[in-house]
């Protein structure tokens, strides 16, 4: 249901909501983990040192997908509309009108609006960046079914769907649908984007792609007296110790993800402060389906219910976490976590479901995990040796993050430790990131296939909210509860940290800042 000229309000699940007061309850516990909170108002001036534990090494936002680019892109362009930290869509760079019929939608620039050069923002601009999008596609591309983009108006674009398509607006809010100069503002495309111009609180002043990434203050940004910060410097800190050490020492303000076996001291730390969050990701084991063993369903069940998932959680979450049952957060729209029926641990079952596949006598596989991240290398542990009981040997692999991701791009592991990551509250994202063999990443570098879930993908992206919808995507995370191409572990808060000379720092579902809102004291 769309509401004119208003943000889309997303119905929550009763579960999400009461995750969501859980974890902001526990946020607010103790008054030591809302970082920098207090009623003064807000100095301009400053740099904030935010850790991170890989460099951002690519800001083409049509071309990237991974938190590490994904989230300093962000800082640079933005879209046409974006959600708040309740997930709500909102809109951001342009108000916004849908027809009755769902296939029309007028956009409406904001007045005065510019790029960090000073330029103006034009409809010519959006429509050359939609446009790019689409021709280019990318891992987040536009799927909704465009029949045209036009300049309508002075400050006016008009979109027009073949028909109409329920998470347009949410997947128009991805930061991969930022608007950008028209014809890359007269440079050539590797040009620009090894020095963009964008809309967003910050623009780039030196970046090494394999280090450090300093913004600085967008001063024609369009939030007026926004952003507070002069200066935004991404530094690089492979190391989640490191990290915190360089925190309690006043050499970083911020980091970006802290693990939960580190939160209550963070929490407890003389200087420093821990944001608690809720998260639109899942914390999961994937299967690559390609090897023979984990193309056999009976393999993956087997290890799904060798695994113990509620003891996993209480031995690496610190009560940070709560337990996965299906794919989809409880903060996302049309999650079936409360009602799905995943398979439990019992590691009888599990060797009985492994005598009926082809691998009776179980077999050698590796297990593979980027370095640096002393939660997962724990639950690695905890995966080899729940599967040593049913006759499945694990070596552990840990790789350097980028080579990581360089292998499991190119399809070449055997299983992994990861999460998915939803980049908007609608559940087609996610679905689609995970289940659909024929997108981007097929299935999340699975490659797995189901032709129910692909019927029903589809039929959920074109029907209305409602029941009849909530139906579809509960059938979906059904069917992937029982064939397992990747458990669901658990669904992790946001856990980043501060000194408290950093205040309003506003963490979004997805696990971005709103940095224009950060402001530093002495």
């Amino acid at each position: 249901m769309i509401t004119t000229r208003q943000p889309l309000r997303r119905r929550l699940a009763p579960a999400a909501a009461a995750l969501a007061a859980a974890l902001l309850l526990s946020a607010c516990a103790g008054g030591s983990t809302e970082p920098g909170a207090d009623s003064s108002e807000p100095v301009s001036g400053g740099t904030l040192e935010f850790g991170r534990a890989a460099a951002a090494n690519d800001l083409d936002l049509n071309q990237q997908i991974s938190a590490n680019n994904a989230f300093a892109i962000d800082k640079i362009f933005e879209p046409l509309v974006s959600f708040d930290e309740k997930g709500e869509l909102i809109p951001w760079l342009a108000e916004y009108e849908a027809s009755d019929d769902g296939t029309t939608y007028t956009f409406t620039l904001r007045d005065g609006l510019q790029f960090s050069d000073g330029s103006d923002v034009t409809p010519d601009d959006v429509v050359f960046s939609l446009q790019r999008h689409r021709d280019v596609g990318g891992p987040l591309p536009l799927e909704a079914p465009i029949a045209s983009i036009k300049a309508t108006g002075d400050r006016e674009v008009t979109i027009t769907l073949e028909s109409p398509y329920t998470p347009f607006l949410s997947e128009l809010a991805s930061f991969s649908n930022g608007i950008f100069p028209k014809d890359f503002g007269g440079a050539s495309e590797m040009d620009f984007f090894a020095a963009p111009i964008g809309t967003g609180p910050f623009a780039v002043e030196e970046w090494d792609p394999n280090g450090d990434l300093t913004f600085v203050k967008n001063e024609h940004y369009w939030q007026e007296g926004k952003p507070y910060l002069d200066k935004l410097v991404y530094k690089l800190v492979a190391d989640d110790t490191q990290q915190q050490q360089q925190l309690a020492a006043g050499q970083l303000d911020a980091i970006d993800d802290v693990p939960a076996a580190n939160a209550e001291q963070i929490k407890s730390g003389a200087g420093t402060a821990l944001s608690q969050t809720p998260g639109w990701s899942t914390e999961q084991v994937f299967f690559n389906t390609q090897r023979e063993e984990f193309a056999d369903v009976h393999v993956r069940r087997a290890i799904a219910m060798a695994l113990d998932r509620e003891g996993i959680v209480e031995a690496t979450t610190f009560n940070t976490a709560e337990v996965a049952n299906s794919l989809l957060p409880p903060t996302i729209v049309d999650s079936a976590n409360d009602t799905v029926d995943a398979l439990d641990f019992d590691v009888d079952a599990a060797r009985k479901e492994l005598a009926d596949s082809a691998y009776p006598d179980g077999f050698k596989v590796k297990l593979s995990l980027a370095s640096g991240d002393s939660q997962r290398a724990q639950i690695a542990q905890i995966v080899q040796e729940s599967l040593a009981k049913i006759g499945i040997t694990v070596e552990i692999e840990q790789l350097d993050i980028a080579v990581f991701r360089e292998r499991f791009f190119a399809y070449d592991f055997d299983f992994m430790l990861n999460s998915g990551q939803s980049d908007a509250p609608d559940p087609n994202g996610f679905i689609t990131f995970q289940a659909d063999p024929e997108g981007f990443s097929k299935s999340y570098w699975t490659h797995y296939t189901n032709d129910r879930v692909t019927q029903l993908m589809h039929e959920g992206r074109t029907t209305p909210e409602g029941e009849e919808r909530t139906k579809i995507y509960a059938e979906i995370q059904q069917i992937l509860a029982d064939e397992v191409p990747y458990i669901p572990l658990f669904f992790p808060s946001n856990l980043k940290a501060t000194r408290d000379t950093v205040h309003d720092f506003t963490v979004l579902p997805n696990g971005s800042v709103r940095f224009e809102d950060a402001w530093v004291t002495e």
